[in-house]
C-alpha cells in the first residue's frame, strides 16, 4: 500500500498535480475538498460540526483504504507546521497506512503567491471545489492563512526519508507528477 501525501498552501496546485500522479500511476485521488464540500451544504467548515464531520469521512476513508488491496491513495492537504494539531494529525493518518505496512510519500508543493492567486481561478479548480468559486473570498482565505499560518516546512523539519520538495511555480502539473513518480519508483 502507498500511500502518497501532497501538501501545501492553498492554490499551489495539490488537487492538479494529484489529479496527474493518478493517470501515471493508477493509484486513486482524494483530494481535502471532495470531504469539506460534502459537509459544506450541511454545516459549513469552519464549524465544530462541520470540521467533526470532515475528519470522521476522512478518518473513515483512509481506514478502509488501508485495509483494502487497492494499490495506494493520494491526498492532499493544507498542513500548518506552526499547529502541533496538523502535525498531530499527519501523524495520525500516516500511522494509519504504517502500521499496516504501507509506505508514506511525503510531498511539498510551493509556489509563488501570485502564481497560486492566478491558480485560484482556474477552471479545473473551481470546477472540482465549489467552496473556492467566490474567488474574493477565496483569495482573501488565502491571504489571511498566510498571516496566520506557516504553510510551507523549513528546511531539514521533515525528518522523512520518502519526503521530496518541489517550488512548482514555473513547473506544470504533469512535470511535477513524473518528477514524484520517478522521485518514488511509484
Amino acid at each position: 500500500m502507498k500511500f502518497v501525501l501532497i501538501f501545501g498552501p492553498q492554490a499551489v496546485g495539490k488537487m492538479t498535480v494529484g489529479q496527474e500522479l493518478a493517470k501515471i500511476t493508477g493509484l486513486k485521488l482524494f483530494h481535502n475538498h471532495m470531504t469539506i464540500d460534502l459537509v459544506n451544504p450541511f454545516f459549513d467548515y469552519s464549524t465544530k460540526e462541520g470540521k467533526r464531520l470532515v475528519h470522521l469521512f476522512r478518518m473513515e476513508l483512509f481506514e478502509s483504504v488501508a485495509k483494502s488491496d487497492l494499490d495506494g491513495l493520494i491526498f492532499t492537504y493544507v498542513w500548518a507546521f506552526n499547529s502541533q494539531a496538523d502535525w498531530d494529525y499527519i501523524d495520525k493518518v500516516c500511522h494509519i497506512f504504517e502500521s499496516r505496512g504501507g509506505t508514506v510519500y511525503f510531498v511539498e508543493l510551493e509556489a509563488d503567491i501570485d502564481e497560486r492567486l492566478e491558480r485560484n481561478k482556474t477552471p479545473n479548480r473551481l470546477e472540482h471545489k465549489p467552496t473556492k468559486r467566490n474567488i474574493a473570498w477565496s483569495e482573501n482565505d488565502m491571504k489571511k492563512s498566510m498571516e496566520k499560518y506557516r504553510l510551507n516546512s523549513l528546511d531539514g523539519e521533515i525528518k522523512r526519508k520518502e519526503y521530496i520538495k518541489i517550488n512548482n511555480t514555473n513547473l506544470s502539473a504533469e512535470e511535477v507528477a513524473k518528477m514524484i513518480k520517478e522521485k518514488f519508483n511509484l
